[in-house]
């Protein structure tokens, strides 16, 4: 008892230290903590919200109106063998990968809550679901930072099967530990169509302002870090360690920013566009990552669940170490080149200066795309499965 008294005044002072600490960096940095704070108004108002908030509101309501369970029949025979969790699960799966983090792992903690997969399926799940999405690698990444679509395109396939391999590691998670599987529902009563859809568009308003309010704190960390010279100190240990890799301090900068936030650490490799190899590596690697800053927002949505975290954060870190060594196998036996192009470089300029009414058009549709997609398919579903009952 006394060692547990001991070991928390402890943990205590510690974390007094570090928020005396912050406080004062935030008053001796003052105007580079506002600065990066509107920085990240700027990214959630331009980018975050309008290209995440129609999907979560999309994949919010694949799950209220019980499409998962229907169309999770087609997929029983694909996501079972191969990940030992059931079709419901490729509404997760499938969304992940279109809408980008955190819409995957927010999808795959609904459809445990609303009792249509069990606590192992949704551990399974969370390992390999949460996903970067095409818009990001091909748009920014690819065509902003490297100027190739060919690197957009081959980040994405090493994303993508890497997801799918860590999947594949992960599908005995949970079931030696012989934990009571929690019961599935089945959706027979008629949907309230109106309530939900207004859960699913206030839910998905109040996801968005966590995420925001994630990518705002850490825009301003970043900042500090860097201002106070931890992270600087920090990459010149990391490049002690790494050398062997051929890891300088400058590099492990880089690693470092990524693993904290996804967005700042690729869009630092812009200045190293020219070493190509090396550069999409830890591309590879941080888009496999994530981020601190994804995480703390996948989190949030966890927090009061039950599910446990490490099949999430261990499958993070395994999709990062699978992504880069494809990406550093493939660079061995292609012939890649960053070509800077007049087109391209106005292509990029565009995405850059796109305003909020543009990106919430363009991820609006998608969504809807994506919404009568789930709609179609359970409906002809439906009708197949009444004709063969009248049968």
């Amino acid at each position: 008892m006394y060692r547990i008294i001991k070991s928390r005044k402890t943990t205590d002072a510690i974390v007094f230290f570090v928020l005396a600490l912050s406080v004062y960096a935030l008053i001796f940095y003052s105007k580079a903590s506002a600065a990066a704070a509107r920085d990240g108004l700027n990214l959630c108002f331009n980018v975050i919200i309008p290209s995440l908030f129609p999907f979560f509101v999309a994949s919010s309501l694949i799950v209220e109106l019980g499409f998962a369970d229907k169309i999770g029949r087609f997929f029983e025979p694909v996501m079972k063998p191969l990940f030992n969790i059931s079709g419901v699960c490729a509404a997760a799966f499938a969304l992940g990968f279109i809408g980008g983090y955190p819409v995957g792992a927010k999808t795959a903690i609904s459809l445990y809550k609303c009792g249509s997969i069990s606590k192992d399926e949704a551990e399974r799940l969370l390992s390999f679901c949460n996903n970067s999405g095409p818009a990001f690698i091909f748009g920014v990444v690819g065509a902003g930072i490297f100027s190739s679509s060919m690197i957009g395109l081959l980040l994405y396939s090493a994303h993508v099967v890497s997801s799918v391999l860590v999947g594949v590691i992960f599908r005995s998670w949970g079931t030696s530990g012989g934990r009571r599987q929690a019961p599935k529902s089945i959706r027979v009563t008629a949907v309230d169509y109106s309530s939900a859809f207004t859960q699913s568009v206030t839910g998905s308003f109040g996801s968005m302002l966590n995420i925001s309010a994630f990518v705002i704190f850490f825009a301003v960390i970043i900042k500090l870090l860097f201002a106070s010279g931890a992270i600087p100190q920090a990459a010149s240990f990391l490049a002690f360690l790494l050398s062997p890799l051929g890891l300088d301090r400058l590099w492990c900068e880089r690693l470092l920013t990524g693993i904290i936030e996804l967005t700042s650490g690729v869009w630092s490799l812009n200045e190293v566009a020219g070493e190509l190899k090396s550069a999409i590596t830890m591309a590879a690697f941080m888009l496999g990552w994530a981020g601190l800053s994804v995480h703390c927002q996948v989190l949030s949505f966890i927090s009061g669940s039950g599910l446990s975290v490490k099949s999430y954060i261990l499958g993070k870190f395994l999709h990062a170490g699978i992504s880069a060594a494809l990406i550093f196998a493939a660079t061995r036996f292609l012939s890649l080149k960053a070509p800077v192009a007049a087109y391209l470089a106005e292509q990029v300029e565009g995405i850059a200066s796109l305003n909020f009414h543009t990106a919430l058009f363009i991820s609006s549709v998608f969504s809807l795309i994506v919404l009568l997609f789930f709609f179609v398919t359970s409906i002809i579903f439906c009708r197949k499965k009444y004709r063969t009952a009248r049968r």
